[in-house]
């Protein structure tokens, strides 16, 4: 029909729709990171120390603390900050690569599975609701969405944490 959007891009999207989809991804964002300081809470953990370590707990095998500085976007000092608190907190362990003994890795300590699911099993079943409602297709679309729009906020977060050091004047 003359006149609409192709069904598939290339076209600029309309600037309400990218206000729009601003708008919920703040609300999203906002909703995550709140979800996540109150998981990392009920821990005895930040948020930050939080995602950190369920970055560490998804890895196959443990890592160092320059690899966990570039998973999560932090810098390496902010990294051992992070690490020497969960340390302390009995959620990792520092050892030697037993493959090169001049490097350390950060192994994940046994988790206490009782609480992590119930904290969030609840969610995942929640979670279920939701996708249900949508048909395969629709999944399909949405999860490459979420896919893209979590490499674009990669991308964001090393962009920003490039920039150049603010003045004192700023």
């Amino acid at each position: 029909m003359a006149g609409e959007r192709p069904a598939r891009p290339p076209w600029e999207p309309e600037p309400n729709e990218v206000s729009e989809f601003g708008e919920l991804g703040r609300r999203l964002g906002v909703a995550t990171v709140m979800f996540h300081a109150t998981v990392g809470e009920r821990l005895g953990l930040s948020a930050t120390e939080q995602k950190c370590l369920d970055i560490a707990m998804r890895e196959p095998q443990p890592l160092t603390a320059g690899r966990l500085a570039e998973l999560s976007g932090l810098s390496t000092g902010a990294i051992t900050g992070v690490l020497d608190r969960l340390e302390r907190a009995g959620r990792v362990r520092r050892t030697r690569d037993p493959h090169d003994r001049r490097k350390v890795v950060v192994e994940v300590a046994e988790p206490d599975w009782a609480e992590t699911r119930q904290v969030f099993e609840p969610m995942l079943d929640g979670l279920a609701k939701v996708l249900s409602t949508y048909t395969p297709e629709q999944l399909e679309l949405i999860r490459e969405f979420v896919a893209r729009m979590t490499e674009f906020m990669h991308e964001q977060a090393t962009r920003v944490r490039d920039l150049p050091p603010r003045s004192a004047d700023d």
